[in-house]
């Protein structure tokens, strides 16, 4: 019976050699408290470095499911900020899916939603004003406006082929010579091309894509590859 005991007892812990990475880690056991504080510095190391996890920020959001008491605020204000930087990917709702009601209830929280749903709907003109009213909230992650620009132009590329400035100027915040000087590196960098028009009746040419050019892929559909006509004319023949 002794024996029987001894084998139905579940195995002793697998020791993880301390060279392994978080990411390793989270990977091995994304379920080990242990992992708490190593999680949270690595959130404040994304800040600093401009680097993101979405894994590791997951599983931390996780961890703090279970160990509700132990939760940081500041901490998810900041993993939630990150996720607003990486939209168009759906990281934003995958990681408030993982926090309780209660907490989404905050004031701070409140905000955060409220920005990503006039990201979402492309009010930039109504996320602007309302992030200028929180910069202690946003301001404290670096890159968060050139984020929130590039979003904005990825937005506007699906619905247009030429810009009109102000357009661009209101979903982007910037005006004057450094909105020149924004669409001067555009136009040097991303392919833009200015229009007839100077001042606010200025237009920018986006670059065509199949998404803001539909004849493009009408185009890609229609046409026929060489190989597939190779192998019908002699049928016809």
């Amino acid at each position: 019976m002794g024996r029987e005991v001894a084998e139905n007892s579940p195995p002793p812990p697998v020791a993880v050699p301390e060279s392994y990475t978080v990411e390793q880690l989270v990977a091995i056991n994304p379920y080990n408290p242990e992992l708490f504080l190593d999680l949270e510095k690595l959130v404040n190391e994304q800040v600093n470095s401009k680097t993101y996890n979405l894994d590791a920020n997951l599983c931390l959001l996780r961890l703090y499911q279970f160990e509700p008491e132990r939760m940081s605020t500041v901490i998810i204000a900041r993993i939630l900020v990150k996720a607003l930087m990486a939209m168009p990917a759906p990281d934003f709702s995958l990681c408030l899916f993982l926090i309780p009601e209660s907490v989404q209830m905050e004031e701070e929280f409140k905000t955060l939603i409220v920005l990503s749903h006039f990201l979402e709907t492309a009010r930039f003109r109504q996320f602007w004003d309302e992030a200028a009213k929180n910069r202690h909230l946003l301001e404290v992650i670096p890159g968060f406006q050139q984020a929130m620009q590039s979003y904005a132009i990825h937005v506007l590329s699906l619905t247009y082929q030429k810009l009109p400035r102000t357009a661009l100027a209101e979903a982007v915040n910037i005006e004057g010579v450094a909105l020149d000087k924004f669409i001067e590196h555009h136009v040097g960098n991303a392919g833009w091309a200015l229009d007839k028009g100077h001042g606010k009746d200025q237009l920018i040419v986006l670059p065509r894509t199949e998404v803001n050019n539909p004849e493009l892929k009408q185009n890609a559909a229609d046409s026929i590859p060489l190989e597939h006509i190779t192998k019908i004319l002699p049928i016809l023949g």
